[in-house]
């Protein structure tokens, strides 16, 4: 049972832990935030199995990180405050060719970023090209050109 238990807060720390590091992060995995990934997989191992590192005991713990994902999922679809508490919401970061300074600012997103997305999905060069530019959940960047 204590694997169990370990299995869930262990989850549960870095959904939330993701969840506040921004979507960018999970967009673009750059040699450092590998680095980082390496790091955390490391440390949360020892957090995870603690002395027991049976065959049986490992298992039962990727067995309970995938029943905790499964009914995350089921809890999303269920409840979509949930979703929105758990994934975020699009963030409109360019309207109408001007550029939505706060929301970049929040989103750690620079207006370099926004025109490497414009140029690689729709050939654009300039800002004013661009209708909307969305951060989407999954920390992509979507151009709607004018």
């Amino acid at each position: 049972m204590d694997s169990v238990t370990r299995g869930i807060v262990v989850y549960l720390f870095l959904l939330v832990v993701v969840r506040f590091s921004g979507r960018r992060t999970l967009a673009e995995i750059t040699a450092f935030d590998f680095v980082l990934l390496l790091i955390i997989a490391e440390t949360t191992q020892q957090a995870l199995l603690g002395d027991d590192f049976s065959l049986v005991n490992a298992a039962i713990l990727v067995l309970t990180l995938f029943v905790t994902d499964i009914a995350l999922s089921y809890l999303k679809q269920w409840s979509p405050r949930t979703a929105t508490l758990i994934d975020g919401t699009p963030t409109v970061l360019i309207s109408l060719g001007k550029a939505d300074n706060e929301a970049l600012t929040r989103a750690r997103v620079s207006l370099d970023d926004v025109l490497e997305a414009a140029r690689e999905q729709h050939g654009l060069e300039r800002l004013d090209q661009i209708k909307f530019a969305v951060l989407e959940i999954g920390g992509n960047i979507s151009i709607i050109p004018r």
